[in-house]
């Protein structure tokens, strides 16, 4: 039977120096219906990583993701970004709190970046739906984490 059967076709591959170890534990403590799925371990003989594993494969909240110690070829950049889809302010609070903490920074409009320069977007689980509304979206544009009861609040107006 062909791997593909076990596995889903598209899978976040996440490039990272020498801290995949550390990132992959970082998300996993945050995320619900998270886990550590299996490691390789480096040829450091082969790669450019000096870290003790090369990929680990792991879950966030039930999706699958790889990470890879790669070197420092390459970062991450706000070209790419995860959405966390929140059902209240006490959800959206929770991830911009912990995805921050660290050292990671707030953007703008419910995007920040993580301590490992990955990133996100925390935003309302009905976002597209406020955001079709002028004086939302202009709610939506003064913020940095958003304030799920003003932008409802200005979508009504």
């Amino acid at each position: 039977m062909s791997t593909l059967a076990h596995n889903p076709r598209i899978t976040p591959f996440l490039w990272f120096d020498n801290d995949a170890e550390d990132a992959v534990n970082f998300y996993t403590s945050i995320f619900p219906n998270s886990r550590i799925l299996t490691s390789v371990p480096n040829q450091p003989d082969i790669t450019p990583s000096k870290a003790k594993i090369l990929t680990i494969a792991f879950e966030l909240d039930g999706v699958p993701f790889t990470a890879l110690n790669g070197g420092p070829n390459f970062t991450f950049n706000q070209a790419v970004s995860f959405v966390v889809h929140c059902a209240n302010q006490q959800e959206i609070d929770y991830y911009w709190a912990h995805l921050t903490a660290d050292g990671g920074s707030e953007v703008a409009c419910g995007w920040l970046t993580d301590k490992f320069g990955l990133s996100w977007q925390v935003v309302p689980a009905n976002i597209s739906e406020l955001v079709r509304r002028p004086k939302a979206m202009q709610a939506l544009m003064q913020m940095k984490k958003l304030d799920i009861a003003t932008l409802e609040e200005a979508a009504r107006e």
